[in-house]
């Protein structure tokens, strides 16, 4: 099926709505993406929490009620980066200190993003090579987690999927205009069909627009058009790229209401500081928009308002349907670099300091019983 429009997609939707509790929940997954947390221990890192006693960093966020882990898993990929063994690893420390495994296979052997999605050096480049590779690879995968008492609990296709996967086979837009819906969709069902074959884990669809509506509509319009059997939407909302708090509550309402599925923010940062923690250059600095700026200062207590911000969007999201939120990186202090010699771009995003110690954001992590921030 090619991609269809805007509108003629609107009776689909409406056509696959399942109807979600009516009733309000509390977040079910509160958590963060740990991913680098074996390179910085590694490089000397130690982490402190609140009061000042060094313990590592899951069992920091846990102690605060965080309760799910979310890993990335990479093909072939530099030496010390995030491969299947060191997710493995880091699996085992999630189960351990009490939280659940969110995996997220890029299906790449480095970055993968809207912007790039490259094929992992031999595999297969056509399409019908690639989508048997993809289905066995995600098969054995977590079936290695099982394996080693680590199921998987939610398993994220891709990593922001936004233009596709596997490119140029499944890439969605080419630079001609051609939409390739068909041959990516062919390979996002052939990866489901191979962790359903071996797991129950939930399957999340996870794109980079948070507080975007239309291009949130105009993706998963076309995934509902093209039977792509998934069950939860995963966003990434970053606001100085996604839009305001009230962008973010009024996308992940629209969304849940229009696809019957509940939203997992899959990837959340915001900066607790402006200065540059390794001296090499961030990514987010003082001339960052940042569209709640009054309300959410670049400070570590406006830091810990917005993540306030953002449990309160998605306790109150319709239909009980925001599932929760994941930190993206929040361990990530100077030490290692986002590749083999860079530098730390991300360092003032985290949830801990530059000397690793704890900021007061790791209290959005409470349990729905202890619900003062």
């Amino acid at each position: 099926m090619a991609g269809i429009s805007r509108r003629g997609v609107l009776g689909l939707a409406a056509a696959a709505f399942v109807p979600l509790p009516v009733s309000r929940r509390a977040l079910s997954v509160r958590g963060a993406d740990l991913s680098f947390l074996p390179q910085l221990e590694e490089a000397g890192v130690r982490y402190r929490d609140l009061d000042g006693r060094v313990r590592p960093a899951e069992r920091i966020l846990a102690g605060h009620g965080a309760n799910a882990m979310r890993l990335r898993v990479w093909v072939d990929p530099p030496a010390g980066y995030s491969d299947e063994r060191r997710a493995l690893g880091l699996a085992r420390r999630a189960k351990r200190a009490g939280m659940k495994v969110v995996l997220d296979p890029h299906y790449s052997d480095f970055w993968a993003d809207p912007g790039k999605q490259p094929i992992p050096t031999g595999w297969p480049t056509d399409l019908a090579g690639l989508t048997v590779k993809i289905r066995e690879y995600t098969r054995g995968l977590v079936r290695d987690f099982a394996a080693q008492g680590t199921p998987v609990d939610i398993l994220q296709i891709g990593n922001e999927i936004t233009n596709g996967i596997l490119w140029p086979a499944g890439q969605l837009y080419l630079p001609d205009g051609t939409q390739q819906w068909d041959a990516f969709t062919q390979l996002l069902k052939a990866a489901i069909s191979g962790a359903r074959s071996e797991c129950d884990a939930r399957i999340m669809l996870h794109i980079d627009k948070g507080g975007l509506m239309g291009d949130t509509r105009w993706f998963f319009d076309n995934i509902v058009a093209h039977a792509v059997p998934f069950d939860i939407i995963g966003q990434s909302y970053y606001p100085m790229w996604h839009g305001s708090i009230a962008d973010l509550a009024a996308n992940t309402g629209d969304a849940i209401e229009r696809y019957g599925k509940p939203v997992l923010l899959a990837e959340i940062a915001y900066p607790w500081t402006f200065d540059d923690g390794d001296g090499r250059g961030n990514i987010v600095g003082p001339d960052t928009p940042l569209p709640d700026a009054l309300r959410f200062p670049a400070t570590p207590d406006g830091q810990a308002a917005f993540f306030h911000g953002v449990r309160n969007v998605l306790e109150k999201a319709p239909r009980g349907g925001g599932l929760g939120f994941l930190a993206w990186e929040p361990e990530w202090v100077p030490g290692v670099g986002w590749e083999p010699g860079a530098e730390a771009s991300n360092d003032n995003l985290t949830q801990f300091d530059f000397t690793g110690r704890a900021l007061p954001s790791v209290r959005a992590y409470r349990r729905p019983d202890r619900d003062r921030p």
